[in-house]
């Protein structure tokens, strides 16, 4: 049998069947197939959808299926398809869902290599072939004799898996002169992929070829699968580590790499050696109820959240859930330990910048920036690092609306280069406020600004860019302006709440949450739009919408949870300056900025999120 591993089943299999299973399952889109009667569940996945497999190639989500060692079904006189076809046909059937890109194979599809085994299940993988689904397999050392590496020549699997069973599949790339390896590309999140499926052992040649493939994609990330590699939780095994050593280490296109052969699952991360993690998986359930029933494993990208979600489920098994489950099959329906249901956390243009780097956004011109009824907009680019800003930064939409330079117990203000990746110019400031005593530099609008007595009857949009740094702290840098209006409630006659706050801010609270607290012209109080905490050293981009009757927060083009539903008309004036990285309370200085700004823009209409300054 499969090398098996002696180590204690610590995932609890039998709390595995809990009560929040129906909230999984329901997440997981397979309530459906419980519904199903038996193997009949995916029977009718081909008949139901007769199209090819076509994954969405730029969606930001996409899901990569892998199936490992499903050896005792294919055992001698002891042959069932169904587990396998049923896993097949789920993906089939979820395929469009889940935007299914590509299945991975792990080798010992068989017990003994022998061609009835081999014939069985390369019957069962028609069921791809038919409709075009990118997939790969490699041999396990039960696939072929193990002994040997991939010059080993003609075997049974190499007759059924060979190059020949791939070519014109358009995700297929290539294999090795021996046949064993191979190579396949597909398209996801508007760029290419590859797996790379390797042989149970690989010979020099194979490595050499490994090599020349990856060189020949030098800018493709690579999924590595093979048959033995993690052979438990942060830990290689003896050929494991000599596959790291001559090949994953020093490829860092190699990102995540998928194994069975041992058992329980595990997981591994290692530093390679451009100091990036890879991640190293184990998969494998032969050892279960059903020699695994074929489990697949669903690695489920999504690079908006730069996070790779992983889910277990035996799809064979939910077929068999109207029926009645035993008490096995209760356990093994999906699988829910650390090892079997996870999330890989992945900033994905970071961790492909060495050999695939995003390219950078350019600046655009204020041309651009200055869309109909901008009455600001201010911007920071053009200056080196550390220079100090002296004189006065002028508004570049033309209106007048110039700032200029306060300093509070001898701080200073300087210009970086530093900038939100999506922000117009690039350049920012580096405000370095402090609370107590009070220090810090500021700008403000000069006082024939025709911005300080604006009160936006018709609607406005407020835009500004801003980053926190490490050192940012509640008790000296919170309820720091980014953006606000001076003069107060008790001064513009508007007493209810506390008359004291100025009339309008875009601040953040000690919580570091993005806070628009206004009084509007329809209201005596103060109107206060929430955002979420938003994480240090992180550049942030902020607007604020007004439509002439209601008005929306929206962090990173995304409207928060606390825009209340009152109607908002304008915005309160007595004429008095607006200030960038500055607050103030009862008319005085109070607060200053301590992080970086961007550009800031204020438009005298309601913008949709495709006009803002971020995209």
């Amino acid at each position: 049998m499969c090398n098996s591993h002696a180590h204690e089943h610590d995932q609890g299999e039998a709390g595995q069947a809990g009560a929040g299973r129906r909230g999984f399952l329901r997440a997981t889109a397979l309530l459906g197939a419980l519904a199903t009667a038996g193997v009949a569940l995916p029977a009718t996945a081909e008949a139901a959808s007769p199209d090819r497999w076509r994954p969405d190639p730029e969606s930001r989500r996409f899901t990569l299926a892998v199936m490992p060692d499903t050896q005792y079904l294919f055992d001698g006189p002891s042959i069932d398809r169904a587990p396998v076809e049923a896993s097949l046909r789920y993906l089939l059937e979820h395929g469009e869902d889940e935007n299914l890109v590509f299945l991975s194979h792990l080798g010992d599809l068989t017990q003994n290599g022998a061609q009835a085994e081999v014939d069985a299940i390369s019957a069962a993988f028609g069921l791809l072939d038919r409709r075009g689904v990118g997939y790969s397999v490699l041999a396990g050392n039960h696939d072929v004799k193990s002994s040997t590496d991939d010059q080993r020549g003609a075997t049974p699997y190499l007759g059924a898996f060979g190059a020949q069973r791939f070519q014109g599949k358009p995700t297929f790339g290539g294999a090795s002169p021996d046949g064993y390896n191979t190579y396949h590309l597909f398209r996801a999140a508007g760029r290419e992929w590859m797996v790379l499926a390797l042989d149970w052992r690989l010979s020099d040649k194979g490595y050499a070829w490994a090599e020349e493939v990856i060189a020949r994609h030098p800018r493709t990330p690579v999924i590595l699968t093979t048959h033995e590699l993690v052979v438990e939780d942060d830990s290689l095994s003896e050929y494991g580590q000599q596959l790291w050593d001559r090949l994953v280490e020093n490829h860092d296109q190699i990102f995540l790499t998928l194994n069975g052969h041992y058992w329980p699952a595990a997981r591994a991360t290692r530093k390679n050696a451009a100091g990036h993690d890879v991640h190293l998986h184990l998969t494998n359930y032969q050892n279960r109820y059903f020699g695994g029933a074929a489990m697949i494993r669903l690695y489920r990208f999504d690079l908006d959240r730069n996070v790779i979600d992983v889910e277990t489920v035996s799809p064979w098994i939910l077929g068999r859930a109207a029926k009645g489950l035993n008490e096995l099959e209760r356990q093994e329906i999906e699988l829910s330990g650390d090892a079997d249901r996870f999330s890989v956390d992945i900033d994905f243009p970071e961790r492909f910048a060495g050999f695939a780097p995003v390219p950078a956004r350019a600046a655009r011109p204020v041309s651009k920036v200055v869309v109909p009824g901008t009455v600001a907009y201010w911007r920071f680019d053009g200056h080196q690092d550390g220079t100090p800003v002296t004189g006065t930064v002028r508004d570049l939409s033309g209106r007048g609306n110039d700032l200029t330079l306060v300093t509070v117990g001898g701080g200073a203000l300087s210009f970086s280069a530093d900038h939100h990746p999506d922000q117009p110019g690039h350049g920012s400031l580096e405000f370095q406020g402090f609370k107590s005593p009070l220090k810090g530099a500021y700008l403000r609008t000069v006082d024939a600004a025709p911005l300080n007595s604006t009160a936006f009857k018709d609607g406005y949009t407020l835009e500004a860019f801003y980053r926190l740094p490490a050192d940012w702290d509640p008790d000296h840098h919170a309820w720091s302006g980014i953006v606000s209006r001076t003069g107060t409630g008790g001064a513009a006659g508007k007493t209810a709440d506390d008359p004291d706050e100025p009339l309008a801010t875009l601040s953040l609270s000690n919580d570091r949450e993005p806070q628009w607290a206004v009084r509007p012209l329809n209201q005596e109080g103060i109107a206060t739009n929430w955002g979420q905490e938003t994480p240090l050293e992180t550049w942030w981009h902020l607007a604020v919408v007004n439509d002439g009757t209601h008005t929306t927060l929206y962090v990173e083009g995304c409207p928060v949870v606390r825009n209340p539903k009152a109607a908002a008309v304008g915005l309160t004036s007595v004429g008095l300056p607006w200030l960038l990285g500055g607050y103030e309370y009862a008319g005085k200085i109070d607060q200053i900025l301590h992080g970086r700004l961007g550009d800031v823009r204020i438009v005298a209409r309601a913008l949709p999120v495709t006009s803002f300054m971020n995209h």
